[in-house]
Order: structure tokens, then C-alpha cells, then sequence
């Protein structure tokens, strides 16, 4: 069986590519790959790769992003495609990542956020597309319990009770308060994955990437995920005065929004303590223990809130603070930790 370079060699040769210059782009915690093209007539693109036999699959994004650039919104535009093999060939967004951008120039920081949440008030009054998975209570409380699964698990003693007690009190909030399935939600929409185009106009000056395990769910969810960044500080006072925008824009119920925005922010809080120590115990990528603590102040503020009073007495007695020793303890165990 030819190799994946052999493969995609032959993907750009036979798109018109062959006499491209390639160079690595950062990847993310998925098979995926990126690599930066120059093409001397063509320009700029981008080539992904996504290998199917390690279970990626490309249809998911190019579905989702022909579905974003049908009502003006940037998902990059797709060049060519090989579905069988598992390649794109991307329109090139350029490097400046929010991430990036607000460091450079920390006048920006408001205004970025203020574009990516018009960017979302475009998103969710377009039509969904047809055929997404629900987001449903089920499947987010299932993925909440990765915390007790992965770092609990590996932190501390694990304890089964606690997994299931949370359960029994966690899935009624969300089936209460955030069962709501009228949003595409990208799941992964912050800094990292958002480019500032400032040469476009109006919600397409936002760049969007890595949308492709996008499904229908709450419309607070991807809020969430813009404001509660694993993986930088947002201020306090841009996350409220992007809610206040949200709320004004989408005319939703200043309690009831609230109410689920803390709620999906414990919910992906939890995920994230979870999947980043599995990151960590199972491939190796001790990195993400790091940002641990970060997730943690997170969760805790969600906590707070009193729609949370069923369950937060449990999360923060079973659930370790991760202090130096936990996190000294998960990265012992790097790579050490296969999927049950």
C-alpha cells in the first residue's frame, strides 16, 4: 500500500500542484495534518491530511464549510478534494490567528471578540443543515464524565459512586436547561481556530477552522467556547459584554441563557479536564497537562452559579485541585495510559 507522502504527492500532481513548495503547519490534537503550499501560478494553499485508517474523515468538513461559505461566512474555500484518501486542498486564511493577533496588538482584543460573536448571531439565524447529530443532554453529560474518567482515574483514586451519582444529578440540568437543538455548534470555536481577515467585511473578517465534528445543539455552546478558552485568559469584562451582545442580538432571555451558559461551561470544562489528561496518559502529549489549571479556575466559576448547587458539592470534593503534585502525577504516567 503506497505511503501517505506517496499519496499525496500524487493528490497535488494530479490537481496541478506537483510543482509546489511545502512546509509543515502546526497541527492539533487530532491525525490530522497541515502542510503550507507555494505554488509559483496557483499561490498559496493549504494541504490537510487525514488519514481514514486512523478513523478521520474528510466529509465532515467539506460539508460543513461549504455550508458556512454558503451565507458569507470564512471557512476556507475547498480547492480539491480526495475523500477516499483522506486529503484537501484548502483555500490559505494566512497566519494571524487570534491567538496571535491580540498579543501583537492588545487594542484589537475587543474587537476581535466582538467580530467572532457576530459571528455566531449570522451562524445560528441561517438554516441548519440537514442531517447533523443532536448535541444532546445524553451525549454531553456521557462526555462530561471523561473528568472522572481520565483525570480523576489517573490523579487520584478513582471512584465509580461519584461517577454515577454525578450522572444521575448532572443529565436532568441539561435536559432542563440546555436541551435546546436550534444552533449548528462548531464545538471548538476559540482563538486558535478563529484568523483575523480584516480586508473582508462584517462576520467574514473571522477566518473559521476545525468545525468539522460540528452537530446541532444550544446556541450558549459555542459562546462558551469563545469566552471560557482552555487556553488563554479572556477578560472578565469582554466575556460579559460579549454575552450582553449575544443576548441583545439574539433576543434570548437574560436568565434563562445565563442559566445555560454556565451549564454548558461546566459540561465543557469537564470534557476538556478529561480529555486533556487523557492527551497527556494515553498519546503522550504531556503539553496540555499544563494548561490544566486554567480549566480548572474555569470550572470553578461555572460552579458558582446557583443552577449548579446539585452538583458542585460533589465535583469539588471528589475531583482534585490540580495542584503541582497532580499535575506531577499525570505526567508520570505519560504514554503509559491505552484506552481501556
Amino acid at each position: 500500500m503506497p505511503s501517505r507522502d506517496a499519496l499525496a504527492t500524487g493528490f497535488l500532481a494530479r490537481n496541478d500542484w506537483a510543482d509546489a513548495t511545502i512546509a509543515p503547519l502546526a497541527g492539533d490534537a487530532s491525525n490530522r495534518r497541515y502542510m503550507r503550499l507555494s505554488h509559483p501560478s496557483h499561490g498559496p494553499a493549504v494541504l490537510m491530511g487525514a488519514p481514514p485508517e486512523k478513523g478521520e474523515d474528510v466529509r465532515p468538513f467539506t460539508r460543513i464549510a461549504r455550508h458556512l461559505s454558503s451565507f458569507g461566512l470564512s471557512a476556507p474555500a475547498i480547492l480539491a478534494e480526495d475523500e477516499a484518501n483522506g486529503f484537501l486542498l484548502l483555500e490559505d486564511l494566512g497566519d494571524d490567528l487570534f491567538a496571535r493577533v491580540i498579543p501583537r496588538d492588545p487594542a484589537l482584543e475587543r474587537p476581535l471578540y466582538a467580530a467572532a460573536t457576530d459571528v455566531l448571531l449570522t451562524l445560528h439565524n441561517a438554516p441548519l443543515p440537514s442531517g447533523l447529530g443532536p448535541y444532546s443532554p445524553h451525549l454531553m453529560a456521557g462526555l462530561a464524565a471523561l473528568a472522572f474518567d481520565w483525570y480523576l482515574a489517573h490523579a487520584r483514586a478513582p471512584d465509580p459512586d461519584a461517577r454515577a451519582g454525578f450522572l444521575a444529578d448532572f443529565l436532568p440540568l441539561l435536559e432542563h436547561h440546555a436541551a435546546e437543538r436550534t444552533a449548528l455548534v462548531l464545538r471548538d470555536y476559540h482563538a486558535e481556530n478563529l484568523l483575523w481577515l480584516p480586508s473582508r467585511h462584517g462576520p467574514a473578517r473571522v477566518g473559521l477552522l476545525d468545525f468539522q465534528d460540528a452537530m446541532t445543539g444550544h446556541p450558549a455552546y459555542d459562546l462558551v467556547s469563545l469566552l471560557q478558552d482552555a487556553r488563554r485568559d479572556v477578560p472578565p469584562g469582554i466575556e460579559q459584554a460579549m454575552i450582553a451582545c449575544y443576548i441583545a442580538g439574539s433576543g434570548w432571555n437574560r436568565d434563562a441563557f445565563d442559566t445555560a451558559y454556565h451549564l454548558l461551561g461546566t459540561q465543557r470544562n469537564l470534557r476538556i479536564l478529561g480529555v486533556f489528561a487523557r492527551l497527556c496518559l494515553r498519546d503522550g502529549k504531556a503539553h496540555y497537562v499544563d494548561l490544566i489549571p486554567r480549566v480548572w479556575d474555569l470550572l470553578q466559576r461555572d460552579l458558582s452559579h446557583p443552577a449548579l448547587a446539585p452538583v458542585a458539592p460533589l465535583l469539588r470534593r471528589v475531583l482534585p485541585e490540580p495542584t503541582p503534585d497532580t499535575l506531577r502525577t499525570l505526567k508520570e504516567k505519560c504514554a503509559t495510559i491505552p484506552t481501556p
